[in-house]
C-alpha cells in the first residue's frame, strides 16, 4: 500500500485530501507544519510527499522541500499552491519537486500527479538495485595503494565537468569508474548514460548517439532519441571508444565542440549539456601515431587521464573482492556464503587474472553456486581455474628462504627468486603470521606480542593477506 505525507496547515485540506487518498488505497499520514513532518519522515519514509508551499513557521513549503531532498534524497515530492507565482514554480523545480499543483486541487489531477510521483519512485529503487547487482552502485573495493590514488583522482575531478578518460584492460572496472564519478558530480540526480561504441554498427553510429527523425533512411518508421539527449544534464560514458570508425570520430569531434547535435533527418541543431566520460582498453597515443585515431578528437577527450590498474598489481584487493562478490550473490539469490579458508583466498591472489575483476567475479560466482554453505579451500579453487594458467604456489617461501639464507650478501650472479619479490615478500609475511597465531591458539593479541607489533597493525596486515584467525588455531 504506498504512503502519502500530507503536509498542511489548513486542517480543512488534510482531511478531504486524506479521505480522497484512504479511499483510493493510501496510506495517509498528516502534519500541520514542516517540523512535524521531517520528524514523521525520520520515522518512516513515506513514498511521495505532498507539500503545502505556503505554510506558517519555522519551515515554509519550499524550506521543508530542501531539508526533505537533504534528508531522503530519492523521495519524491509534490506541491501544491493557491498562490503560487511562476518563479514558486520554477524554484521548486530546481530544488527537485516532482509535481507543481494549483489550488483549488481536482480528484484527478491529485491522482494523477501522486500515481507518476509513485512511478518515479519506483523506477528509481529498481534502477539502484540494477546498479548495485551489476557493481554499480560507485562503491570502489580495494584499499591497496592504487586504489586509493584512483579514489583521490576521483574524489578532485568528480565535481567539475572536465571530460575524463578513462584507461584499463578488458575486465579492470572502467564502467564502475565513470559511474562513481557520476555519482559524486553535480549531476548525481540526472541521467547517467552509456554507449558501447565497439557494438555500435558503422552505418548506424550517428543514428544511435545523435538520434534520426521518421523517415529520415529506409527503416526509420518512429523518431529516435539519440544517447547524447538522453543524457541531456547528466553523464555520458562512451565505452570503447576507441573502436570508433574515422566517419564517427569527425561526427564526435563537431558534436564536442559545438555542444549540439543534430538529428538524422532533422533540420535543426540541438543544443546538449552533457559532461563526457571515455573509456578504452586501446593504446590511443599509439593509434594516434599510426593514424587510426584523430589527434585533436583524443585531446578533446583525454582532459583528464585516469589509468585503472589490473588486478595483477593489486593483489592485496584479492580478499575484500572475494567476500564483496561473495556478498552479492547471497543477495541476489539468497544462498548461502560459502566459507573461504585462508589458503583458498592465497590461491585466488596468485592468478594472474588476465581477464581482472571480472574474471573474478565470475570465479567467485561459480565457487559461490557450487559450494554454497561449504568450505573453499585451494582444491576447488584449481578445479575451477582455467588450465595453463602460471600459480606461484606457497611451497615455493621454502626455495625462497634457501635461497636467500644460502647466498649470504656478497655478489652472486646466480641468485635469483623461483616468484617475484612482491610474491616472495607476502609469502613470507604470511608464514611469519600464521605460525604466530598458531603459537597464539589464534589470540591476535597475543600474536601481536609475539611478532612484536600492534593489533591494528596485524589485523590490517592479516585482511590484506587474506588470513583467518580462526583457520589458524590448532
Amino acid at each position: 500500500m504506498p504512503s502519502v505525507l500530507i503536509v498542511d496547515d489548513e486542517p480543512n485540506i488534510r482531511r478531504m485530501v486524506g479521505a480522497l487518498l484512504r479511499a483510493e488505497g493510501y496510506e495517509v499520514r498528516e502534519a500541520p507544519d514542516g517540523a512535524t513532518a521531517l520528524a514523521l519522515a525520520r520515522e518512516a519514509e513515506p513514498d511521495v510527499a505532498l507539500l503545502d508551499l505556503m505554510m506558517p513557521g519555522g519551515l515554509d513549503g519550499l524550506q521543508l522541500l530542501e531539508r526533505l531532498r537533504e534528508q531522503r534524497p530519492d523521495l519524491p515530492v509534490v506541491m501544491m499552491s493557491g498562490r503560487a507565482g511562476l518563479s514558486d514554480a520554477v524554484r521548486a523545480t530546481k530544488l527537485g519537486a516532482a509535481q507543481f499543483l494549483e489550488k483549488p486541487l481536482t480528484p484527478e489531477g491529485l491522482l494523477l500527479a501522486l500515481g507518476s510521483a509513485i512511478e518515479l519512485r519506483q523506477a528509481r529503487r529498481a534502477t539502484q538495485t540494477l546498479r548495485a547487482d551489476l557493481g554499480l552502485a560507485g562503491e570502489m573495493i580495494g584499499d591497496s595503494a592504487p586504489m586509493q590514488r584512483v579514489r583521490e583522482l576521483i574524489a578532485r575531478v568528480a565535481a567539475s565537468d572536465a571530460r575524463v578518460l578513462v584507461h584499463g584492460e578488458s575486465g579492470t572496472g572502467k564502467e564502475l569508474v565513470a559511474a562513481a564519478l557520476h555519482s559524486a558530480s553535480p549531476r548525481r540526480d540526472r541521467p547517467f548514460i552509456r554507449v558501447n561504441c565497439a557494438a555500435i554498427p558503422r552505418d548506424l553510429v550517428e543514428s544511435e548517439m545523435f538520434g534520426h527523425e521518421r523517415g529520415a533512411f529506409t527503416g526509420a518508421i518512429e523518431r529516435r532519441i539519440g544517447r547524447f539527449e538522453l543524457a541531456h544534464t547528466g553523464t555520458l560514458l562512451l565505452d570503447e571508444v576507441g573502436d570508433l570508425g574515422a566517419e564517427a570520430q569527425a561526427k564526435l569531434l563537431r558534436a564536442l565542440e559545438a555542444r549540439e547535435i543534430e538529428r538524422v533527418g532533422g533540420g535543426r541543431p540541438i543544443r546538449v549539456d552533457v559532461r563526457i566520460v571515455s573509456a578504452t582498453n586501446k593504446d590511443l597515443p599509439r593509434a594516434v601515431e599510426e593514424g587510426l585515431f584523430r589527434e585533436d578528437l583524443y585531446f578533446r577527450l583525454n582532459v583528464i587521464p585516469l589509468t585503472l590498474p589490473p588486478l595483477r598489481d593489486r593483489v592485496e584487493d584479492v580478499p575484500a573482492l572475494v567476500h564483496h562478490f561473495s556478498a552479492l550473490h547471497r543477495t541476489r539469490t539468497g544462498q548461502p556464503l560459502p566459507r573461504w579458508t585462508p589458503d583458498a583466498i592465497t590461491t585466488l591472489g596468485r592468478y594472474q587474472w588476465p581477464g581482472n575483476v571480472r574474471e573474478l567475479a565470475n570465479i567467485v560466482e561459480r565457487l559461490a553456486i557450487l559450494h554454497a554453505g561449504q568450505t573453499v579451500s585451494t582444491t576447488e579453487v584449481c578445479a575451477v581455474l582455467p588450465e595453463g594458467r602460471s600459480l606461484a604456489p606457497s611451497s615455493q617461501m621454502v626455495d625462497v628462504v634457501s635461497a636467500i639464507d644460502g647466498q649470504g650478501t656478497g655478489a652472486d650472479d646466480s641468485f635469483s627468486l623461483p616468484i617475484s619479490l612482491s610474491d616472495s615478500l607476502d609469502d613470507y609475511e604470511r608464514a611469519l603470521i600464521m605460525r604466530a597465531l598458531m603459537a597464539a591458539r589464534g589470540n591476535i593479541a597475543e600474536a601481536a606480542r609475539r611478532l612484536q607489533t600492534d593489533r591494528p597493525n596485524l589485523y590490517r596486515r592479516m585482511r590484506r593477506l587474506g588470513i583467518d584467525a580462526e583457520a589458524s588455531q590448532p
